[in-house]
């Protein structure tokens, strides 16, 4: 038996003593899991108090319906992007309606020495990135996260995402269309002022 196919054997009967109740499968769930689903909605809100909270919801809501939950040929990760995902569309839509400005940014601690300048530099870049990834629709958020944070193969992300590898890799193309245009008009505001 394949090492990927113990694994999935294996994560198979943890779901079900999940569903069964026992708090330590589902705990070793929740550890195999919770890195990843904080990464993906720390990328999509920016703010890792917000990711924080929203990672606990996920996990809670997936506690509170794990007996409800049906394997369906996914991974059962594409179970918890969604509701990660469902969360965090509603973090925006609530936000929307109420705009909060934050006191503390986020700081930048170079892994090794560098002039402060650079390292403002590449900040500034990184931000301006952010910014721009953050004006996409929640889908190509979402596509590039599972893609350049997770690591996720299309055909992964099809599965999260509910789409075909085609329709990823079209999306895909699309997004980054879209980005370098964006980044473009970017550079000609800065080159401008």
């Amino acid at each position: 038996m394949s090492e990927e196919k113990k694994k999935a054997q294996d994560e198979k009967e943890i779901l079900k003593q999940a569903a069964e109740g026992s708090e330590d499968a589902f705990g070793l769930l929740y550890e195999t899991y919770v890195d990843r689903i904080f990464n993906y909605i720390y990328y999509r809100t920016g703010n890792v108090h917000d990711a924080e909270d929203l990672t606990a919801r996920v996990f809670q809501r997936a506690m509170r319906h794990i007996v409800n939950y049906q394997d369906r040929g996914v991974p059962f990760s594409a179970w918890l992007y969604r509701i990660a995902h469902n969360l965090v569309a509603n973090w925006h839509r609530d936000r929307s309606r109420k705009k909060e400005i934050t006191i503390t940014e986020k700081m930048v601690l170079p892994a090794k020495y560098e002039h402060p300048e650079t390292t403002m530099m590449r900040t500034e870049k990184q931000d301006a990135l952010l910014r721009i990834i953050r004006t996409l629709p929640p889908d190509r958020q979402q596509l590039l996260i599972l893609k350049f944070v997770e690591g996720y193969s299309n055909v992964e992300i099809g599965e999260i995402m509910n789409r075909s590898e085609g329709a990823v890799k079209s999306l895909y193309h699309r997004t980054l269309l879209a980005l370098r245009n964006r980044v473009g008009d970017l550079k000609v505001e800065i080159e401008g002022e």
